[in-house]
């Protein structure tokens, strides 16, 4: 095979089909610690709440598709039907979401936030979007399209399906 020279190398990706263990290693590492700091301003403002990271998980995917079913929701999250219940019960009587019937299918249930649920919603993911903002920033365009792209090669298809639907709307 011919050698490849390391800039072109680089941005096609090939040199990158030779990672040691080490280096594959050190990038769960890396994932674990950023999820660690990702998730800390969240965590903090959730506790004094009395809620957690299924709280969170609800709140976001609500917001980013206001009337959505529990059933989507269900499988967004990935969670048992019970877990999300509990979930939903809190945030409802809490008055951060309110949940309407179906129009076609009074069997469905659809979800909304509160005012008090986007204030909510606005605490815990400007506190992300800055995290998020400043390590753009400092990593520059091209790592930002690299990581995108990696992100989304790590997610399994059906995930895939949910993600573009979601930032397809552009909200």
């Amino acid at each position: 095979m011919a050698q490849v020279a390391p800039a072109v190398a680089q941005k096609s990706g090939e040199s990158l089909l030779f990672l040691t263990d080490e280096q594959l290693r050190k990038g769960i590492e890396a994932m674990f610690f950023a999820y660690r700091g990702f998730t800390a301003d969240p965590d903090r403002i959730l506790e004094e709440k009395g809620y957690g990271r299924a709280h969170h998980r609800a709140i976001h995917f609500i917001h980013r598709a206001p009337g959505t079913t529990v059933n989507n929701l269900l499988s967004i999250l990935g969670v048992t039907k019970q877990s999300l219940n509990r979930v939903l019960r809190s945030l409802i009587e809490d008055g951060l979401v309110e949940s309407r019937v179906g129009h076609r299918d009074k069997r469905e249930r659809h979800l909304y936030l509160t005012e008090a649920g986007l204030e909510l919603e606005h605490q815990l993911s400007d506190a992300q979007r800055a995290r998020m903002r400043d390590a753009y920033r400092a990593a520059g365009p091209a790592a930002v399209a690299g990581f995108r792209q990696v992100l989304e090669a790590m997610m399994d298809p059906e995930m895939r399906r949910h993600f573009h639907r979601i930032t397809e709307r552009g909200a």
